[in-house]
């Protein structure tokens, strides 16, 4: 019924949703005695999916959405267009302050649809912020699970605009997520219902040495996985071990999961009619019996594809076991770090630690270059932050699968430090500090060091990353001193701001301006005030809003191909504010 639905962004940071569906209901509800749309507004429990005859799929746990956002707002305005007619109504703080009101004919065009506006109450959230980009990401993720749907979402505030319609559905998502990377096949997908479940999934191979599986189920992203993903491994792994043998391609060999999905892309949704997910924020689908209906279906279309197409099953498997082989160097390497538990005898000269035994207290700064590791050291609070030094550029990790990687001394002295292990073996719970904060120099060849820092972390310690453990130090580029004041400036516009408010310019008597050119120009006190100290410092958290997005931009960046770099960096070259040539 619905083919668009419209987002916009007001300049009071109001919110409005509209689209062309049906209208909600405006009859008299005969339990309520109230207008049905003013019971959904108000009521608990009176959400469409209820009796299961509105929708036969919804990605509601208790049918309260609406209502509570209603409850939660300071108002919230409900147009709807039904019966040829347009009705409204206005509610303040969840309750109607007038009665459904019939504003006449929506005209011989005038279609159906439903318009809610609404504006959170500050009262109850305090400062709230409505972030473009974020719900710019969650609107291609349903246009892309739903065929031929239009959203929009328009920002008053900026101007922004953008439209998602993707009649390719999973196939245009697989596109979106491979694109700049080398695919070995055309995509393969496949549609299926079976006792009343609907399962659809898109799989593609590229040559990188990285998984991207997004599962989803009634729309809802399933961030923690749940059955529908097991089922799905599960069937990959056995497929691909079957298949191999039978094909003589695997021979004594077998083949882990882990080895299976390097460089997989893929897409899994499905559609159930009662979803149990595992907590409030449905990060996690329960329903058990759904594993046991996904594994097959993934079993016989996977089968079927690589019978059809035998070139392209035998360069999936051979990554495989170029995967395989890489693991189990890459395991001895693992053993060697985890042997290493001992602080003391395996960082020498390096890891300076806290006494502070509370990890969620503790923070820990990498430092680019032993000079200003030094001062870090002695500037810090020796009871709740250690500094750990990196000498140099470290591997670009984007570059190499995990056995090369836990080659490097850098990367092997940082896997330590933090104690938690590294990709399938990492645990978030072990992490021995509750920050990690990236501290480099303010020029390019700072920039570069946290770039390949943040890949790394990305690429093998994902969890470290989208749960907001990741910092990022913003040191000053200027001190200006003016008698006893002294002030800093983090950008070459607020050094400018900053010389006005002191009614001084360069050369004047009495005033002494340093352009800090790297960490290390900076005294201990100096980085302590500016940089370590929790009061006065600036950090940047690291967010991962959109994890297609960043995966798509660590490769360009970071991967092996030149062009797409080269048309990034044409496109994005005006954006540039501070450039160290």
């Amino acid at each position: 019924f619905c083919t668009s639905i419209d987002v916009i962004i007001h300049h009071d940071d109001s919110i409005t949703v509209a689209d062309n569906g049906r209208g909600i209901p405006v009859d008299l509800h005969e339990e309520y005695k109230r207008s049905a749309v003013e019971v959904v507004m108000t009521k608990l429990h009176a959400g469409g999916k209820f009796g299961g005859k509105a929708y036969k799929v919804a990605g509601g746990l208790h049918g309260v959405g609406i209502s509570v956002v209603n409850a939660l707002s300071k108002w919230m305005e409900v147009e709807v267009r039904r019966n040829g007619s347009i009705y409204f109504q206005r509610y303040e703080a969840g309750k109607p302050v007038c009665e459904l009101k019939n504003l006449g004919s929506s005209g011989r065009d005038g279609g159906t649809g439903t318009k809610v506006t609404f504006k959170p109450d500050s009262e109850i959230f305090g400062s709230y912020h409505f972030d473009f980009n974020v719900l710019a990401t969650r609107l291609r993720e349903l246009a892309f699970l739903n065929r031929g749907l239009s959203l929009s979402l328009t920002d008053e505030r900026t101007g922004d605009e953008k439209t998602f319609k993707y009649d390719g559905g999973l196939a245009s998502f697989l596109e979106y997520i491979n694109r700049d990377k080398r695919v070995l096949h055309r995509p393969i997908l496949f549609e299926e219902e079976r006792d009343g479940v609907k399962v659809e999934i898109g799989v593609q191979y590229n040559d990188s040495y990285t998984e991207n599986i997004f599962s989803f189920a009634n729309n809802v992203k399933t961030i923690e996985g749940g059955k529908h993903l097991s089922g799905f491994k599960a069937a990959l792994t056995r497929v691909f071990n079957e298949y191999g043998r039978a094909n003589n391609l695997l021979k004594k060999v077998s083949l882990d999961g882990e080895d299976v999905r390097e460089g997989l892309a893929a897409v899994i949704s499905i559609k159930l009619r009662d979803p149990q997910f595992e907590g409030q924020t449905k990060t996690k689908l329960g329903n058990s019996e759904v594993k046991g209906i996904v594994e097959p279906i993934v079993r016989e279309h996977l089968w079927e594809f690589l019978d059809e197409n035998p070139g392209d099953a035998n360069a999936i498997i051979r990554k495989a076991l170029e995967a395989s082989r890489a693991r189990a160097a890459a395991r001895h390497a693992r053993e060697i770090v985890r042997k290493k538990d001992s602080f003391i005898d395996s960082l020498p000269g390096k890891l300076a630690d806290c006494s502070e035994k509370d990890p969620a207290k503790k923070e820990i700064y990498i430092v680019e270059g032993d000079s200003a590791g030094g001062s870090a050291k002695q500037a810090r609070d020796k009871h709740f932050q250690a500094i750990l030094p990196i000498r140099g550029k470290i591997l670009n990790v984007e570059k190499a699968r995990l056995d090369k990687i836990l080659k490097s001394n850098e990367i092997r002295t940082l896997v330590t430090a933090l104690g938690a292990g590294i990709g399938e073996d990492f645990e978030l719970q072990k992490v021995r500090y509750n920050k990690v904060i990236l501290m480099s120099d303010a020029d390019v060849d700072g920039a570069h060091i946290r770039t390949l820092l943040l890949t790394f972390f990305y690429r093998y310690m994902p969890e470290l990353v989208s749960t907001n453990h990741v910092y990022i130090a913003l040191p000053p580029l200027y001190m200006v001193k003016k008698g006893k004041e002294t002030r800093y400036a983090f950008s070459d516009d607020e050094y400018a701001n900053v010389l006005k408010e002191l009614n001084v310019k360069e050369g004047d008597a009495g005033v002494k301006i340093q352009r800090y050119k790297g960490l290390g120009e900076m005294n201990p006190e100096q980085l302590w005030v500016t940089t370590m100290n929790p009061v006065t410092r600036g950090i940047k958290q690291v967010n991962l809003a959109d994890a297609a997005e960043a995966d798509w931009l660590f490769t360009v960046l970071m991967g092996e191909e030149v062009a797409p770099r080269r048309k990034f960096i044409q496109v994005h070259a005006k954006e540039v504010l501070n450039l160290d040539v």
